[in-house]
């Protein structure tokens, strides 16, 4: 008889301690939408280590969203680390979030601005820190 070790569920790569199927993954599939401005940040952080260019796009303001996005595929994220929030919540309708986003060789560090579109947070865009 051979026994088999029950398979670990990794935590989402956002940070959150979830599954990504039951985190990030339903935003990803748009079986949900992201509640805040901190959870789409962490969907579409999510989103560049998965390379899933086409939620990046969709979750971009139309105002900002460029023609297209090119993922490096050698590019490998990390980690990432929510530093700051103002707004944001579902009793806004904008918010930012300060981040940092750790790939291998350095780290992004941005404030990002968001806004609801449609009653939807999308990512507006964002000033790079030190």
């Amino acid at each position: 008889m051979t026994t088999r070790t029950p398979r670990t569920t990794r935590s989402c790569p956002c940070g959150l301690p979830e599954a990504y199927e039951a985190c990030c993954g339903r935003f990803h599939s748009g079986a949900a939408a992201a509640p805040t401005a901190e959870r789409l940040m962490r969907s579409r952080y999510c989103a560049f280590v998965r390379q899933d260019a086409g939620y990046l796009m969709r979750t971009w303001h139309p105002r900002t969203r460029p023609e297209r996005i090119d993922l490096d595929p050698r590019m490998r994220w990390t980690g990432l680390e929510i530093l700051d929030t103002a707004g944001g919540s579902a009793f806004h309708s904008t918010g930012t979030v300060t981040f940092r986003a750790s790939y291998r060789g350095g780290a992004l560090h941005e404030r990002s601005r968001f806004e609801r579109v449609d009653g939807a947070w999308a990512y507006v865009d964002g000033d790079f820190l030190d």
